[in-house]
């Protein structure tokens, strides 16, 4: 066995509490050199004839990626404290290993064992209940539907009447979501994330203007009330999203600074560099991607932590909304966002906390800080694969392990899964308008743990390339919507509903990977009910035959996407089934 390959922390994704009375514990070795793992456990306070007592529990491999096999035991610890260690078998080798390193024998000092101290309560990572079996589906205000002409801006173009640019506007409204509720709930869709709707100059609104005011092309507080409850109605959380990184240039403290530089009561609200305030050829002061017109804001400035801090509470309590997307996430301190995660959850217990992070994020879900984060690991593994051809079959499985493996279980239960959104081309134009290939990836996605997202009009085959071309009104007229590709995604959310295990109730597994074929076989499997879904995902353009696993001889198949049920005996030699060229399969056993 390769030791320098075997990892454990007793932290983070390798060790934590997943509730209030059960521990996960994970080890990491070298990809298919270990054949059996046990983990040696006990409780460090319990001894008996000078010796430490301690039990074993065979540990359950879990995935793997291209270097490493991870594997994972889930224990219940009587007393709320555990010491721990492994056992690995390879052949006639055994190894054990733990905190002060690797034996041949199993020591019985437990002092020399991994500590998990003790499992209080309040360090449990808790996130909302509700968002493992939400749906969500972002839209971007300005492009969804016009419902109230006399609020447009100035200049506002017919709706759809040309291609989106960085400065039009087609006068979208929250009159226009409420009119097309109705196409949300028939899709089945269970959350919205709005893009920001505060006062802004742009059509994006990442300018913030005034963060306490709706801006007026999108309605009046009492019309976003309205919606608020017209969508609770029906089942449906809202969730706004905060610029807290960065102010827009209209915004009155930053506008004060620039009028009276060092004189201004709000000159330390802001990262000055120097005095006069310089916003051309480039800012003398801290700015996102050195953009004049969004100056980062000092967010540890007493100040303007209060005021955000604020404006997290009021639109919490004011107007019931049930979620937070907070942008650039990554750039403001860490304590902010503690206190930021306290002040709305004194509101709002439930309130989902997302960021927007595109990279490791594992300091911010300590349970903290974050909810979750913008799963862009999952996107990008996800559509190298079934969009863009850039990896294969066996890559795709590993990346996708890898991000599984990342964090611990309940932070991807509710980890946000988008496959596009306002800031990456559409999905159907990186497919190159290969509609088949758009299925599979709405199937991997809505079948995978976590929580989805669907950007508006993905679900009518929508194009459009990177921003603004991302930002097209969307689709009303029947005649020119996909309605075929409505009810395939309107299918797939419905067994999402139904069938627990199918979404995020489930355990996934790769069964198979293979890059000749370019196919994936995964596994959806409920150990506290049984179930299982296995998924066959043909990415080439030929017909292929696909042999399962030996595991489903003797049972009835149900072929959950045409309701057909099938079976191979006992005996069979041959299990295969025949796809289409970017055709699946979905057989529950």
């Amino acid at each position: 066995m390769l030791k320098e390959a075997i990892f454990h922390r007793p932290k983070n994704n390798f060790a934590y509490a997943y509730n209030e009375t059960t521990l996960h514990i994970r080890l990491q070795t070298k990809k298919e050199d270990v054949e059996a793992v046990e983990l040696i456990h006990g409780d460090p306070y319990i001894w008996e004839g000078g010796e430490w007592i301690s039990f074993k529990k065979p540990m359950k491999k879990t995935g793997s990626d291209d270097l490493y096999d991870y594997w994972l035991a889930e224990v219940t610890p009587e007393f709320r404290r555990l010491r721990y260690g492994f056992a690995l078998k390879s052949g006639e080798e055994t190894l054990i290993y733990n905190e002060k390193g690797f034996y041949e024998e199993e020591p019985k000092d437990c002092g020399l064992y991994f500590c998990f101290p003790f499992l209080n309560k309040i360090d449990v990572f808790k996130a909302p209940t509700w968002v493992k079996d939400t749906v969500w589906y972002q839209i971007f205000p300005e492009r969804f539907g016009n419902g109230n002409k006399e609020n447009d801006p100035k200049g506002a173009l017919p709706w759809g009447s040309t291609d989106p640019s960085t400065t039009n506007f087609f006068g979208g409204d929250f009159e226009g979501v409420i009119e097309h509720i109705d196409h949300l709930v028939e899709l089945g869709i269970t959350g919205i994330y709005f893009t920001p709707i505060f006062k802004a100059k742009s059509n994006h609104k990442y300018d913030t203007i005034d963060y306490m005011e709706i801006d007026p092309q999108f309605g009046t507080k009492e019309t976003f009330k309205k919606l608020v409850e017209v969508c609770h109605e029906n089942g449906i959380k809202i969730m706004l999203d905060a610029v807290f990184n960065h102010s827009g240039y209209f915004w009155e403290p930053f506008q004060d600074v620039l009028k009276n530089g060092e004189k201004s009561k709000y000159k330390d609200w802001f990262h000055i560099w120097d005095f006069p305030v310089v916003t051309k050829p480039k800012p003398n002061y801290d700015a996102f991607a050195f953009v004049s017109d969004m100056p980062k804001l000092n967010t540890e400035h007493p100040e303007v932590k209060e005021y955000l801090l604020e404006v997290g509470r009021y639109w919490v309590r004011e107007f019931d909304i049930d979620g937070w997307r907070l942008d650039v996430a990554n750039e403001v301190d860490h304590q902010f966002w503690k206190d930021f995660r306290q002040a709305v959850k004194t509101e709002k217990e439930d309130v989902y906390i997302l960021g927007e992070i595109w990279h490791d994020s594992m300091p911010w879900l300590q349970g903290d800080q974050f909810d979750a984060v913008m799963n862009y690991p999952f996107t990008t593994a996800t559509l190298d694969y079934l969009a863009k051809n850039k990896t294969k079959a066996t890559e795709f499985a590993n990346s996708i392990s890898k991000v599984m493996h990342s964090y611990p279980i309940n932070v991807n239960e509710v980890a946000f899964n988008l496959l596009g959104s306002h800031d990456t081309p559409r999905i159907l134009t990186i497919c190159e308008e290969n509609k088949d290939k758009l299925k599979l990836l709405f199937l991997f996605q809505l079948s995978f743990v976590g929580a989805p997202c669907i950007y508006y009009g993905d679900e009518f085959s929508m194009t459009g390339e990177q921003d603004p071309g991302c930002r097209k009104c969307m689709v009303w007229e029947e005649e020119k919507q996909n309605r075929d590709m409505f009810e395939f995604v309107k299918k797939l959310i419905a067994l999402r509903k139904e069938l627990p295990v199918f979404g995020n109730h489930g355990d996934i597994r790769f069964v198979e990977a293979n890059d000749e074929t370019n196919h994936v076989m995964y596994e959806k499997v409920s150990d506290s009910t049984g179930e299982r879904i296995l998924f066959v995902i043909n990415n080439s353009a030929e017909d292929l035959v696909v042999t399962l696993p030996e595991g489903v001889k003797g049972k009835v198949l149900r072929d959950l996407w045409n309701g057909e049920e099938f079976a191979f005996a006992i005996d069979a030699t041959a299990l295969q089934v025949k796809l289409p060229a970017y055709g699946f399969q979905i057989l529950a056993h």
